[in-house]
């Protein structure tokens, strides 16, 4: 949800800043021309809460928490006009009289602005609105699990967000029609898998539903008949109506979607689908690197990875195939967690293992704690693990999500890579950090930039030799294959959506190249078909890294300082690779003279 929303907010703001209740703003500045920059950020921000509550709620804004975005036409358009007005009033700033880092916060609005207006013209792509891994379904579950329950007010909040949820799921039928119209409907494999879902949270006892979360939670401080009340409200709430809301969506999908559905989602079989292709790899990958260039950086790099896979399968000392050790490793009882309970116990066991080694990489650490939970049942054994960050306010930890449904799909010998992928040194130490760059506005601190974030994670696990961990040829075995998952990709998603693969075709490569499990990769394939170029944006972020870091040592020779180069990185706040790039030669140039 966090991620959907962070996408659905950079979609429509471009940037934002300040304003919401209890954070502290950068102190205002002098100039003339910056202060109008800055009041154009708080008021971006201001409409941000406004129009899209949910948004507001899990960045600690609580003043909308009785509300839900208006999903309907008039509503869109509106987002889609709201966008060409701050294009104009962006322009009317003089960019010549900014200091340097309004510049550069600047630059960064006025690129996202544009690219979010060019964005508009994909109707039928941003009408794909349910599918396997977004949708109201899923969605309303992870609210209700991220609302507040302190107060009785809290909860007659979650009651409010019930009521509308009706109209939400009509919205939502909607923009599926547009859709349908627009020769656009998610394609099958997906699609099939969302009544499941649905019915995943139609608990027959309505306590015992997931969207009954908050009622579960309700402070002692609620004296104890009103907790009473406000849980059989709750329950009629669910009942009468978001029960029926949900069905109704589930009868859409069943009786109207399906049928429709395509058996190839490739862009490319879409009206106008290629350039839309086109342009979600420049928005996830921050390059204009195109699918061809893509395709070939992922075989060069799974090819260079499969043969450091099967250097550790001899030095495991296993004398049969690369397919028969992946077999091994996929079966055998040793390498698995018995209970969802003991699985989670493992993840925590790793973070406690790296938490007193990460000073050895970075100068600072953020300040903010997170924790290891699991996925809610109700999303499936498909959905992967998984960061929820911390609120901005600081009112929350942030959180490594894993997936205890699928334990047969956990072995051991991944779980060191995925930790440090989704919490230390990854997701959680660099969203973290950057939620506490006080001295950047808002938007810097809080922005989605897919090959920045999802790059320093890809790229956060490669240290984690430094950092203690892969201490055996089977979990470095685990390490590598993650790696070449993530290359594959770059090969899968652009085979499919630009080079005519079949998701057969993309499956057997994949399965073949990496040895993960072929039912682990059908769900990944599956995802990019409804989430084109996401997915090849975690190793063209990892490798301009690498490039940097690498040309950073070279400049400085025995200057050089990993801890230093690392909160260089961090400290722009994520920001597009090209404009890091910059950033990273300043530093280096800076570094050239500080004194020792």
């Amino acid at each position: 949800m966090r991620i959907f929303a962070s996408l659905l907010l950079a979609s429509c703001l471009g940037a934002i800043t300040l304003g919401a209740a209890g954070q502290t703003a950068p102190n205002p500045p002098a100039d003339p021309e910056a202060a109008r920059l800055h009041a154009l950020f708080d008021a971006e921000w201001e409409w941000a809460m406004r129009t899209f509550p949910e948004w507001a709620t899990f960045s600690g804004d609580h003043r909308y928490d009785d509300r839900l975005s208006d999903e309907s036409r008039a509503a869109r358009d509106a987002v889609d006009a709201h966008q060409r007005e701050t294009l104009v009033r962006l322009e009317g700033i003089d960019r010549g009289k900014l200091g340097a880092t309004d510049r550069v916060s600047y630059d960064l609005m006025l690129a996202k602005t544009k690219e979010r207006i060019e964005g508009q013209q994909f109707r039928g792509e941003r009408a794909l609105v349910v599918t396997a891994q977004r949708g109201p379904h899923l969605g309303f579950a992870n609210l209700m699990r991220g609302s507040p329950a302190a107060t009785e007010a809290d909860l007659k909040n979650v009651l409010a967000r019930m009521a509308l949820f009706p109209r939400q799921v009509d919205q939502t039928i909607e923009q599926l029609r547009e859709g349908i119209a627009l020769g656009w409907v998610t394609f099958k494999p997906s699609l099939e898998r969302v009544p499941a879902q649905i019915d995943g949270v139609l608990a027959e006892d309505v306590t015992k539903s997931p969207l009954f979360d908050p009622f579960t939670r309700m402070s002692d401080a609620i004296a104890a008949p009103v907790r009473e009340r406000l849980a059989q409200e709750g329950q009629r709430a669910l009942r009468d109506e978001v029960y029926p809301a949900l069905r109704k969506l589930r009868d859409f999908v069943v009786r109207d979607l399906l049928p429709l559905a395509p058996q190839d989602g490739a862009m490319s079989a879409y009206p106008g689908g290629r350039a839309a292709y086109e342009y979600a790899l420049r928005t996830h990958t921050t390059t204009p690197l195109s699918a061809e260039q893509i395709h070939a950086i992922g075989q060069r790099e799974v090819k260079r990875l499969r043969g450091e896979m099967e250097s550790q399968m001899k030095l495991a000392g296993f004398e049969g195939s690369f397919d028969a050790f992946v077999a091994h490793l996929n079966t055998d009882p040793r390498f698995f967690h018995k209970d969802a309970q003991s699985l989670l116990a493992g993840y925590r066991d790793i973070g406690k293992r790296i938490d007193p080694e990460l000073p050895k990489l970075f100068a600072e650490l953020p300040r903010a704690p997170y924790g290891v939970r699991a996925i809610p049942a109700h999303e499936g054994a498909g959905v992967s693990d998984r960061y929820q960050d911390p609120a901005a306010d600081g009112t929350t930890a942030g959180w490594f999500e894993a997936n205890v449904v699928a334990l047969g799909k956990r072995p051991t010998w991944q779980m060191e890579t995925l930790m440090a992928h989704e919490s230390v040194p990854g997701h959680h130490l660099q969203i973290a950090r950057a939620l506490e760059l006080k001295d950047l506005p808002r938007f810097r601190r809080d922005a989605w930039y897919t090959a920045y974030i999802e790059g320093w994670a890809l790229y956060a696990e490669t240290l984690g030799t430094q950092l203690g961990l892969y201490a055996d040829p089977y979990s470095r075995f685990g390490h590598l294959q993650m790696q070449a998952f993530r290359a594959a990709r770059l090969v899968v998603d652009t085979g499919i959506h630009a080079l005519g693969w079949s998701r057969q075709q993309a499956i057997d490569w994949m399965t073949e190249r990496t040895g993960l499990a072929r039912e682990e990769v059908e769900a990944q394939v599956d995802r990019y078909y409804v989430w084109p170029g996401q997915a090849t944006s975690y190793m063209i972020g990892e490798l301009k890294l690498i490039e940097l870091r690498d040309r950073a040592r070279a400049a400085l020779g025995d200057r050089f300082d990993i801890r230093r180069f690392h909160m260089a990185v961090l400290d722009t706040g994520p920001v597009p690779l090209s404009v890091l790039e910059r950033q990273i030669d300043d530093w280096i140039a800076a570094e050239k003279v500080r004194p020792r």
